[in-house]
């Protein structure tokens, strides 16, 4: 069962991703800041990470830089609220795709589909 943390400060948001993914059975940790995140993917392996590039806490653009240092291949999903442009300009390398919020249940699985072809594998079976 493919694994994938979503590190999202807005709780609803990362609920409604986490019963998407597990209704197509992915294993589903969450985080509810960068630090929380950093620190769940420290302590478990995972196979894609979904991140808010603006967090609360930090900037989802630094958690997105610590994961692809510490994980070069991970296929990693930007997601925001706001323009996802600037984010896409100033550090087109760090994330695979970037999704807009609000999105569709089918969006987010095209975009773990295009991460993961993104970063050269597939994921398992559930996708």
């Amino acid at each position: 069962m493919p694994r994938v943390l979503i590190i999202d400060d807005q709780k609803d948001v990362r609920a409604m991703v986490a019963i998407v993914l597990r209704v197509h059975r992915f294993e589903v940790a969450e985080a509810e800041s960068g630090a929380a995140g950093l620190k769940a993917f420290a302590e478990s392996p995972f196979d894609a990470a979904i991140v808010d590039i603006f967090l609360g806490d930090t900037s989802g653009v630094d958690v997105i830089a610590s994961l692809r240092e510490r994980a070069p291949g991970l296929p990693i999903i930007a997601v925001s609220g706001m323009t996802a442009l600037d984010f896409m300009e100033q550090s087109p390398h760090l994330a695979n795709v970037v999704c807009q919020k609000p999105f569709r249940p089918n969006d987010l699985l095209q975009a773990l589909r295009k991460a993961q072809a993104a970063a050269g594998g597939e994921l398992p079976a559930a996708v």
